[in-house]
């Protein structure tokens, strides 16, 4: 017996229904996802609103030691990083920069401090920035907004 022909594959069908997301939806969800991994390490390397703390400077002198940057220079870049990549990219503002940025973050990370958590963690990090880095921001953004008053003027 042999199945009808209007009965559509399962493939085909789950197939038609993705491709109906709205590809300004997943450029936000990509924008979202990365920026809240790294806004959520941020917060834990301030007191307050952005007094970096105590443990955060620990953590760069003993645990992190970057060979190229001393602790006492890394310890704010990365925390003021962590801050500001984050915004910019829920904003949809220089986009594309905003996650090479974080890409180059979390390569230094893997590189440098937990060369073993590329499988478990930095290779979804690099993911989500390649895919904003080469997708940009979507139409909902200011990056777009400011894209298209540019074309009017």
């Amino acid at each position: 017996m042999t199945p009808q022909k209007d009965t559509p594959n399962l493939a085909v069908t789950y197939t038609r229904l993705f491709t109906r997301i709205p590809a300004d939806l997943v450029q936000l969800t990509l924008r979202l996802g990365l920026a809240g991994i790294f806004w959520v390490s941020a917060r834990t390397k301030v007191t307050g609103l952005m007094t970096i703390s105590d443990s955060t400077y620990y953590l760069f002198e003993e645990e992190y030691q970057l060979p190229v940057i001393p602790a006492d220079i890394a310890a704010p870049l990365a925390t003021y990083a962590e801050h500001a990549l984050p915004v910019l990219l829920l904003l949809g503002l220089a986009t594309r920069v905003s996650a090479l940025g974080l890409f180059v973050m979390a390569l230094v990370i893997q590189l440098f401090v937990y060369p073993s958590a590329f499988l478990s963690t930095h290779l979804g990090w690099f993911a989500l920035a390649l895919a904003i880095m080469a997708y940009g921001p979507g139409r909902l953004s200011l990056d777009h907004l400011i894209a298209r008053r540019a074309k009017r003027d």
